[in-house]
């Protein structure tokens, strides 16, 4: 089976087809999600908060982009594999934007980056484009631009804000980029902005009117013990399930009911006698005590 592409995501919207895409940071979430026909897989850098157990994804490197890409890569044959351009590496220049891309792109495997900012960044979106670079785009609440908005609001609720997403969204498009993401932005706005684009909407708390949804995996699989947020829906317990099983375990571990000879590997029991009739019949020579 193929790889996704980024036009077969374009081609979805044009077929009224839905989008799922959920995040995943290693090989074997990657390769479950993969094999559940998960067509698009964001190695985003909500990493360094649900993974790395940070405040926020401003500590995030290139590097940990890169390394926890070439895992997810190792684990899904199918799915588009998105990388998420982390803070720093494309907010200095367009050149600074393009170098880091193209390193990630070659170091990862990732057949796409992801960006935050739209009018901003427009620029930088219209080269990557035209150097080969698939682009994803992401407008209403950015992270990586907490400081400035204050927390995890939503985006877009007066006037003059929803006026600025509509041109930001307007920019990405019109540099090139193949998907948008929207997050939390108001529903009706994600409808509006949905219908004037040509080119996917990917909502995040931004509604039901969005052309495809990602989710922050160990958010809708309850791995994430510190909240959940309100734009997510817990499809699994896995992290309740965890913790049982590790209480299982501990208590058999302490009890000795864990491991039995299930676990163990067999040897020639002859021989274990032997060994044992040695050891028993060597003494260590001990020095007299007389002087």
């Amino acid at each position: 089976m193929s790889r996704v592409t980024p036009d077969q995501i374009r081609q979805m919207k044009s077929r009224g087809e839905r989008i799922p895409m959920l995040t995943a940071y290693d090989y074997p979430t990657a390769s479950i999600l993969d094999s559940a026909g998960v067509p698009m897989l964001l190695v985003g850098d909500t990493l360094g908060m649900v993974v790395q157990g940070n405040d926020s994804t401003l500590p995030v490197t290139i590097e940990d982009i890169i390394y926890h890409t070439r895992a997810v890569l190792r684990g899904a044959k199918h799915a588009l594999v998105v990388a998420d351009m982390p803070f720093g590496s494309f907010q200095v220049s367009v050149e600074e934007t393009m170098r880091n891309a193209a390193r990630m792109m070659k170091e990862s495997g990732a057949q796409a980056v992801k960006l935050e900012g739209g009018v901003r960044v427009a620029a930088s979106v219209r080269a990557l484009v035209e150097a080969g670079i698939p682009v994803m785009g992401h407008i209403g609440l950015t992270p990586q631009s907490v400081n400035v908005t204050g927390g995890f609001k939503v985006q877009g609720k007066t006037e003059r804000s929803a006026r600025a997403l509509l041109a930001d969204a307007a920019a990405l498009e019109a540099a090139g980029a193949f998907a948008i993401v929207l997050e939390l932005v108001p529903a009706e706005l994600s409808r509006l902005l949905t219908e004037r684009l040509s080119v996917p909407t990917i909502g995040i708390g931004a509604g039901p009117s969005c052309d495809g949804e990602v989710q922050v995996i160990y958010d809708v699989m309850g791995l994430f013990p510190d909240f959940t947020p309100r734009h997510t829906k817990r499809y699994a317990d896995l992290g309740a399930a965890m913790r049982a099983g590790v209480e299982t375990y501990l208590r058999e571990v302490r009890e000795r009911s864990f491991p039995t000879e299930a676990q163990s590997a067999p040897i020639d029991a002859s021989l274990i006698e032997r060994l044992r009739a040695e050891s028993s019949t060597t003494k260590d020579p001990v020095e007299s005590e007389d002087a």
